[in-house]
């Protein structure tokens, strides 16, 4: 193995100390002495191959300026106390004896030198010190002290050959111990240096041999190698690429986060190029302390058992289920009967239907049921199917290939049912499907594979259906709304959801809950105790057309208006019915003949009406009615007893029914 090459870079007196000190040195280096500074040792190093030279001792001005512009370690000739004070000592000597101390002038490049200033003030010196930062800097500088009467001038190599230009006496600064110092870290640097090279090669030659991407980057991101399966990914040479930053040549391969924190990112999943790619980014350490980063990359066809963490490892916040069966709060017998029931389907696969009113708690029962299951550590997706129109729901759900319909997201987007893959999907509001798509869920459910749009390879998923509806499927059957066959598909599991009116008995565990959240949050100090005595006979009395999310919400209204209420007592029933009226209202009858069940249609003018939402009241009504007609007539007359129970307030309607104020409109329109 050669010697370590060294470029001692140093004009007049520095070159003469180079020339004493360099031949202690040549077993252990190739030592040059470069007589030159400033561009001519770049020039001189340009014209070599690249590798020619281990490192560069320089001092002063001359070697921040190699420093700033060489890739090679450039190492400062450093100038100690004892320099000072031996320099000081020699210019005192050459100083004539008529002088004063006040005649010596030291120089220093950039900085004034710490070491002379305690000096300075320990042995009373009357001694001035200045700097200068470039060659013509120092040049007028020593004209200056020239002028100012200057006799003797201490400074680098630079300052002491001006100033003997200049007629005057200049001792050199730098001592023979400086230098070798310098040269000695030189050598050190030299060392670490092959031996990091040799870690590159060998490096470089494990990437050789790997089929998958791989690139290594340093604190800065840059690249410092990658292997030639990468350079094809990325599009690049090798050449070209290394000293590149990784995020310039390919954004998605971004490795800033792994970067910042230290921690490794395993098998995600980036589109890049017209395909999906598996991506590990993988922090380097070197005894505890992070040196750069690792990253490689896979076709994610090129294997099949990255399956698993290619639709289920990477799980954003939204796919996670929040909720346990636990939450589902009540101590009544139909609360206490469902979650017996919920644990039990968990241990399952099966699917589940869930039916129940809105606001009762459908989805928190399917994550409830997810994360009690076996799925638990997968992902929870969940869609409400009367919130899109029929063509976005499908690609929503089944997803779609690159250049599948105008608009379509470049490299295509996996449906929910991929996302889902080995978790479970809660398809809310199922009744609300589009015949066309019912078909589609039929297949999916019965082969357990989904075909995306534009695509022709179906791709395999396990996923776990829970359905939920507030609507009487069996007769969406009759009524021809709804597939009989995809009923009874769904239709393994069963369970319904209690209304809030059928399970009163649990007001007084639901409302301290509710209200002590609602309280915190609207900063009030009222005690919960106290508002709820206060409040229970007038809940009590009420029907909940909204269920559980009415009266939470109902309670959030309370606490906001009584945020800087202190004594409850202040809070009378009739402060409580002003803020809540629908408290304070008994629904009336309710005339079916409203409806399109008794074939008269009500008018804009009508939709004040109200009445109960009893199915009894419809069938009293004695009108001839399809299945069609009768849920319509049953819907409507909900709404008109949901927006008496409100004042005729339509956005607390809405928001008890859990229908946008456009479908509000619409429905009473149809009405």
């Amino acid at each position: 193995m050669r010697k370590p090459v060294i470029w001692a870079v140093g004009i007049s007196k520095l070159g003469e100390l180079y020339r004493d000190i360099v031949p202690d040195y040549v077993a252990q280096a190739d030592v040059h002495i470069v007589d030159k500074g400033y561009e001519a040792v770049i020039e001189a190093l340009e014209r070599l191959p690249a590798g020619s030279v281990d490192g560069i001792v320089a001092a002063g001005s001359n070697g921040d300026f190699l420093r700033e512009r060489l890739a090679l370690p450039v190492v400062l000739v450093k100038v100690t106390g004892s320099d000072v004070m031996h320099a000081l000592a020699r210019a005192r000597r050459a100083l004539p004896a008529s002088l004063p101390d006040s005649r010596i002038a030291l120089v220093s490049y950039a900085r004034p030198a710490a070491e002379f200033e305690r000096f300075k003030r320990a042995f009373h010196l009357d001694i001035s010190q200045h700097t200068y930062v470039d060659a013509q800097n120092a040049e007028d500088l020593v004209h200056r002290l020239r002028d100012d009467g200057m006799a003797v001038i201490v400074g680098p190599g630079l300052v002491t050959q001006l100033t003997e230009r200049a007629g005057l006496t200049g001792i050199f600064l730098y001592s023979q111990d400086s230098v070798r110092a310098a040269f000695d870290t030189a050598l050190e640097v030299a060392r670490l240096g092959r031996i990091e090279a040799q870690r590159r090669e060998r490096l470089d030659t494990v990437l050789r041999h790997l089929h998958e991407g791989v690139a290594a980057v340093d604190l800065n991101g840059r690249i410092e190698a990658l292997n030639a399966s990468m350079a094809g990914i990325l599009g690049v040479t090798a050449a070209d690429a290394v000293g590149r930053t990784l995020d310039t040549i390919a954004p998605a391969l971004d490795i800033a986060r792994t970067l910042e924190s230290a921690s490794a990112e395993l098998e995600a999943i980036v589109s890049m190029a017209g395909k999906t790619w598996v991506i590990n980014r993988i922090p380097l350490l070197d005894q505890g302390t992070l040196t750069g980063a690792l990253v490689t990359c896979q076709d994610s066809q090129s294997f099949a058992r990255v399956d698993r963490s290619l639709r289920s490892r990477h799980r954003p916040r939204h796919l996670v289920a929040r909720y346990r069966l636990d939450d589902l709060i009540g101590d009544s017998a139909a609360m206490t009967q469902v979650r017996a029931l919920a644990r039990r389907y968990a241990q399952t696969d099966s699917t589940v239907l869930v039916h129940g009113e809105s606001g009762t708690g459908k989805e928190l029962l399917a994550q409830g049921i997810h994360n009690a299951s076996r799925r638990r550590d997968y992902p929870f997706v969940a869609i409400n199917c009367a919130a899109f129109p029929e063509t976005l729901l499908e690609s929503e759900l089944f997803g779609y290939e690159d250049g599948a319909f105008s608009g379509a997201r470049r490299g295509g987007k996996a449906g929910l049912f991929e996302t889902a893959h080995n978790g479970t999907i809660f398809l809310d509001e199922i009744g609300e499907m589009p015949m066309p798509l019912q078909t589609r869920l039929l297949r999916v459910l019965q082969e357990r594979e989904v075909l995306r749009l534009g695509a022709n390879e179906p791709v395999p998923c396990d996923v776990r259906v829970i359905a939920a509806t507030h609507r009487d499927l069996r007769q969406q059957v009759a009524a021809g709304l709804f597939r009989e066959d995809l009923y009874y598909r769904l239709n393994i599991l069963r369970m319904v959801l209690p209304a809030l009116r059928e399970r009163m008995d649990d007001l007084p565990r639901l409302t301290p809950l509710f209200l002590e959240r609602a309280l915190a949050r609207a900063g009030a100090r009222v005690s919960v105790d106290a508002l709820q005595a206060s409040l229970l006979p007038l809940l009590a009395s009420y029907r909940w057309p909204g269920n559980v999310r009415e009266l939470e919400n109902l309670l959030e209204r309370i606490a906001v208006v009584c945020a800087d209420v202190v004594d409850a007592r202040e809070i009378s029933r009739a402060r409580l019915v002003e803020i809540a009226p629908e408290l304070g209202t008994t629904p009336p009858a309710f005339d079916v003949s409203k409806t399109n069940g008794g074939r008269t249609n009500s008018t804009m003018g009508t939709m004040g009406v109200t009445g109960p939402t009893s199915e009894a009241a419809v069938e009293a009504s004695g009108a001839p009615m399809t299945g069609r007609e009768r849920r319509a007539a049953l819907e409507l007359a909900r709404i008109h007893s949901t927006l008496a129970a409100c004042g005729g307030d339509r956005n607390a309607a809405c928001e008890a029914l859990g229908i946008s104020r456009s479908t509000l409109w619409r429905k009473l329109r149809a009405g």
